[in-house]
């Protein structure tokens, strides 16, 4: 890993699907939209003041139809629930996960 960059894509782990499902109420209120399915499939972290998440997100069933989302989650002694910080619809299953803003 590049100091200060993205971790290699891993497989979700379930940290991982806990944080996105913390996330998931602000992505619904952002976005407009309910999200029936919301299932982790892989991500990357960046270490900065706390961590930073680029994670693949299935949300459907039937089709390959995925969210990136960038989440922070901040150290522990600040004790604060992870934030989603930005997103992108309209992704599948086979789209690489990279940065955005």
């Amino acid at each position: 890993m590049m100091p200060g960059g993205f971790t290699e894509t891993k497989p979700a782990t379930p940290e991982v699907q806990k944080i996105v499902d913390q996330v998931k109420p602000q992505l619904e209120e952002q976005d407009k939209k309910p999200y029936p399915v919301f299932v982790a499939i892989t991500y990357k972290t960046q270490v900065v003041a706390g961590t930073n998440y680029l994670v693949k997100v299935s949300v459907s069933n039937s089709t390959d139809e995925c969210v990136h989302l960038k989440v922070f989650q901040s150290l522990p002694h600040v004790n604060k629930g992870p934030s989603l910080i930005s997103y992108e619809t309209g992704k599948t299953k086979d789209d690489p996960l990279i940065y955005f803003e």
